[in-house]
């Protein structure tokens, strides 16, 4: 298939999205904490257990938001808060730090933990941390660093992967096509052998797929369209006939081409919603490039559509939508 071109990201857009996320990864608290306690004492804080991703909000966040911080630089790398980046990863991506989180991911009651939405982002993060960029040197460090952790999370999603018989097609983080989507960014063989495997069994022989079920009204994730996108990866040249069967019809795919409505930008429920009209900007532009011609046209003019809807909310509103909707807005311009 066809890369997907970019979507320009406008200077002024470049500083606001990074300033949003360099305050979000700065910032300690509210802090929504996915904590099993195991005995009376065992009540740390956040910082205490997670020294690399501590801030924004919630774990799988902060990584995400750092995976937003590294693609910013990617896009244009002479920002005026280039050195702050470099400065804050160079305090949080160290062999010490890293230590810590592994060792609390890798206790055995906690084997769960940010599974599969935390790691899949991190495993995107360090896909990102491994592109060469002799503009950031010092990327191949932080990268070293985080990595003996990533491994050991794309080795635990591919033995999860094996042994789940069914996907979970929630619009939300347990979502399994959207973290195959990104943990396929990671350069693991055994882990890509894994999805390859769990999509084709649970994605293949879908058909006619209810668009009109969705969204669910906290929702940031198109279970469907999510669906689509991985399948597109998987099959290949093989995708064209695979869409044919699954294809929603009329109505139902119609549901798709139209933002969904957010109510309430402070309840971190309902905003949920400006990230699922990003994601679908992302999985409508991406799949504009393999569905039929005849709708192409209104993949790409229904991504521009959605990314209108959410884009002037991205940044400057309550710390409920600026702790992560920059990550999705990023994903919507395209790789």
């Amino acid at each position: 298939m066809a890369p997907v071109p970019l979507t320009p990201l406008a200077r002024a857009d470049a500083l606001r999205l990074a300033d949003t996320a360099l305050a979000a990864v700065r910032q300690r608290f509210p802090h929504k904490l996915d904590h099993l306690i195991l005995h009376e004492d065992d009540r740390p804080a956040p910082a205490h257990i997670h020294p690399l991703f501590d801030g924004s909000y919630d774990w799988h966040s902060s990584v995400h938001m750092h995976w937003s911080l590294l693609r910013l630089l990617c896009r244009q790398p002479d920002l005026p808060q280039s050195a702050q980046i470099v400065e804050h990863f160079d305090a949080r991506f160290t062999p010490a730090l890293v230590a810590v989180e592994r060792d609390y991911a890798a206790q055995p009651q906690r084997g769960s933990f940010e599974r599969p939405y935390g790691w899949a982002w991190l495993l995107a993060l360090q896909a990102e941390l491994d592109e060469h960029d002799a503009r950031l040197p010092r990327r191949s460090a932080w990268a070293d660093a985080l990595r003996p952790f990533s491994d050991e999370v794309a080795a635990r999603l591919a033995a999860f992967l094996g042994r789940s018989h069914y996907p979970v097609r929630a619009g939300m983080h347990a979502n399994s096509a959207f973290a195959m989507l990104l943990a396929r960014r990671h350069r693991d063989e055994a882990l890509n052998r894994a999805i390859d495997r769990a999509a084709r069994q649970w994605f293949g022989n879908d058909r006619a797929y209810p668009a009109h079920y969705e969204p669910g009204g906290a929702d940031f994730l198109s279970p469907g369209l999510c669906e689509a996108l991985l399948m597109r990866e998987v099959l290949g040249e093989a995708f064209v006939p695979w869409w044919t069967a699954f294809e929603p019809k009329g109505e139902a795919l119609a549901n798709w081409l139209q933002p969904a409505r957010v109510s309430d930008r402070v309840d971190p429920q309902l905003v949920h919603l400006d990230g699922l009209n990003l994601s679908r900007a992302w999985c409508l532009q991406s799949l504009a490039e393999a569905v039929p011609a005849a709708l192409a046209p209104r993949f790409v003019a229904a991504a521009q559509a959605h990314r209108a809807a959410a884009w002037p909310h991205i940044g400057g509103g309550d710390f409920a939508a600026t702790h992560w909707l920059v990550s999705f807005a990023l994903l919507s311009l395209g790789d």
